[in-house]
């Protein structure tokens, strides 16, 4: 056979093309797509929240930034707790509190964000 022969062999094969069926591929596609991004996100905040943190002896509780690349860090080592600056100029610890470093305290109630239409609602009412 020839390769016109096949060409036009296939060509009726070609020539049946579903719109609606390529337009529902894509479709699901793009959910699954989606639906694999919320799952990766999901899942990376998940591992970031380890409990107990596994015996670590530095921890830093909290952070401010100060400038552009000025920042203050709180670090708990070694029970305890140092006032640490970093910046263009490097590091430098600007105090060491006495005493243990306090336990960690129970996180305040965070309330939940309002919906979407609650979000509408008050900003009908404002204009």
């Amino acid at each position: 056979m020839s390769t016109l022969a096949l060409m036009l062999a296939a060509a009726p094969a070609a020539a049946e093309f579903n719109p609606a069926g390529e337009l529902v591929r894509v479709i699901l596609s793009l959910f699954g797509i989606i639906a694999l991004i919320v799952v990766a996100g999901w899942l990376t905040r998940r591992l970031q929240r380890r409990p107990g943190m596994g015996g670590r002896r530095i921890r830093c509780v909290e952070t401010f930034a100060v400038g552009a690349r000025e920042r203050l860090l709180l670090i708990d080592a070694d029970g305890k707790r140092l006032l640490v600056s970093m910046g263009a100029g490097g590091t430098r610890t600007l105090h060491v509190y006495d005493g243990d470093a306090p336990a960690p305290s129970e996180p305040e109630s965070i309330k939940p964000l309002p919906s979407a239409s609650d979000l509408l609602a008050r900003w009908k009412r404002r204009s």
